[in-house]
């Protein structure tokens, strides 16, 4: 630590922004380090209408839930994330290249593509509550171009398709392909 004091010192740097540096390099490295063991895997996020990667906002989903289950614990288990886990190492598995997609201030959770095809895909627990609905289907209903469009859960409701958007039992699309 003396060394990279004595170098704080010959930039110029106030001490405490420094160390906060030092603690931004020290946190990326250790993210390299990780997502470089395969624990982890990034996955980027796309501008849908700009149709490139941004540079902020990506997620990281995690290999075994059971690490995640003995890092975190049990309680306050979030069974959205764990699905959305599932599904993406799914996705790999298929051959899909993955990013999560922007549009406006909303967020698709996957858009696989492939080089004959591309889909736009919500995974969420249940289609049954109207509010869960509206928020799952807008940022697929704001997306103005003719790829699929999907929602999978694991109680899909009542309707099979909203506005040519698809609503899929998630077990069985697991299962199905």
């Amino acid at each position: 630590m003396l060394r990279w004091n004595a170098r704080i010192a010959d930039v110029g740097l106030e001490q405490e922004k420094a160390l906060s540096l030092l603690d931004g390099i020290y946190s990326t490295v250790m993210i390299r380090d990780i997502l470089e063991s395969y624990f982890f895997y990034e996955i980027k996020r796309s501008d849908i209408k700009g149709k490139a990667y941004l540079r902020t906002l990506g997620k990281y989903y995690i290999v075994d839930i059971g690490l995640y289950n003995y890092l975190l614990g049990f309680c306050n288990r979030d069974r959205g994330h764990a699905i959305e886990n599932v599904f993406y190492f799914e996705l790999l598995c298929r051959g899909y290249d993955v990013a999560i997609g922007k549009i406006g201030n909303a967020e698709v959770d996957f858009i696989a593509t492939t080089a004959n095809e591309k889909k736009y895909i919500q995974v969420t627990e249940s289609m049954m509550s109207e509010d869960v609905r509206k928020r799952e289907l807008a940022p697929l209903q704001s997306i103005r171009d003719n790829y699929k469009k999907i929602v999978l859960s694991l109680e899909p409701g009542l309707d099979a398709s909203y506005d040519g958007i698809k609503s899929e039992n998630l077990i069985d699309w697991l299962l199905d392909e």
